[in-house]
C-alpha cells in the first residue's frame, strides 16, 4: 500500500492506528491497544453504546451481541474486560434472578430456562464476575441434568423427556468458560456433567 496512504490512517483515531500497524505493517502495538477504550471513539461512544443496548434488551436477544462484544474485546481491545463486569453483576445476576436460581431477565416463565443460564454462565465468565454471583447458577444448571446425561430447556417447564443438542451444547460452553477463567464452586459435579454431557453428543 501506497506509503502516503499509510501515513494518513495513521493520523487517524488509536483503533485506526493500531489495526494499520497490526493488520497492515504485521506489527503488534500493545500501548496503542489499550488507549482504544479509554481515547478516541472508543472512549466517547463504545461503553456508552453497549450499555444502552444492554439496557434495552433481555438475554436471549443480547446473545445475539454479546459474542460480537467479546470477539471485538478479544482482538481489539487489551484488558477491558473489567469495564463490562458492572454491566453484568447488576443487570442480570444481582436484579434478574429467580427462585429457582437461575437467571431469568425476560419474567415471562416462572421457571429459569437452562439454555439461557448456560449462556449467562459463558458470557458472565468470560467477563469475570465475582464468583459467589455464579454460585446459584451453577446450582441451578446441575439440578437440570436429564436422565440421558444432557440438558433441554424445556425440562423444567413442560416435561421433556429427551435433552437437545442446542441447551447440550450451551451448557457446555458454559462450563468451559467457567474453568478457563479460574472459578471452582462445585468443580467436581461440573466436570462430571460436562465429562456425561459430551458422551450424551458422542452417542448422538
Amino acid at each position: 500500500m501506497d506509503d502516503q496512504v499509510i501515513n494518513w490512517l495513521l493520523e487517524g483515531d488509536v483503533s485506526i492506528q493500531y489495526q494499520v500497524w497490526r493488520d497492515l505493517l504485521g506489527k503488534e502495538k500493545p500501548d496503542l491497544q489499550n488507549r482504544i477504550l479509554t481515547e478516541g471513539w472508543g472512549a466517547t461512544s463504545l461503553p456508552k453504546e453497549i450499555l444502552k443496548v444492554i439496557g434495552d434488551r433481555d438475554f436471549t436477544s443480547l446473545n445475539g451481541f454479546l459474542p460480537i462484544i467479546r470477539f471485538l474485546i478479544s482482538v481489539s481491545v487489551s484488558g477491558s474486560r473489567s469495564s463490562f463486569i458492572t454491566i453484568f453483576h447488576f443487570t442480570y445476576f444481582k436484579n434478574h434472578k429467580s427462585n429457582d436460581g437461575g437467571v431469568n431477565p425476560g419474567k415471562t416463565i416462572q421457571n429459569s430456562d437452562v439454555c439461557i443460564n448456560g449462556m449467562a454462565l459463558n458470557y458472565a465468565s468470560y467477563f469475570q464476575i465475582e464468583e459467589v454471583y455464579l454460585h446459584s447458577v451453577v446450582d441451578f444448571i446441575l439440578s437440570q441434568l436429564m436422565p440421558d446425561r444432557g440438558f433441554n430447556c424445556m425440562s423444567n417447564r413442560s416435561g421433556a423427556i429427551h435433552s437437545s443438542l442446542h441447551t447440550t451444547l450451551s451448557v457446555l460452553e458454559g462450563i468451559e468458560e467457567f474453568f478457563k477463567n479460574g472459578y471452582s464452586y462445585r468443580k467436581e459435579a461440573l466436570e462430571k456433567v460436562k465429562s456425561s454431557s459430551i458422551e450424551f453428543i458422542l452417542l448422538h
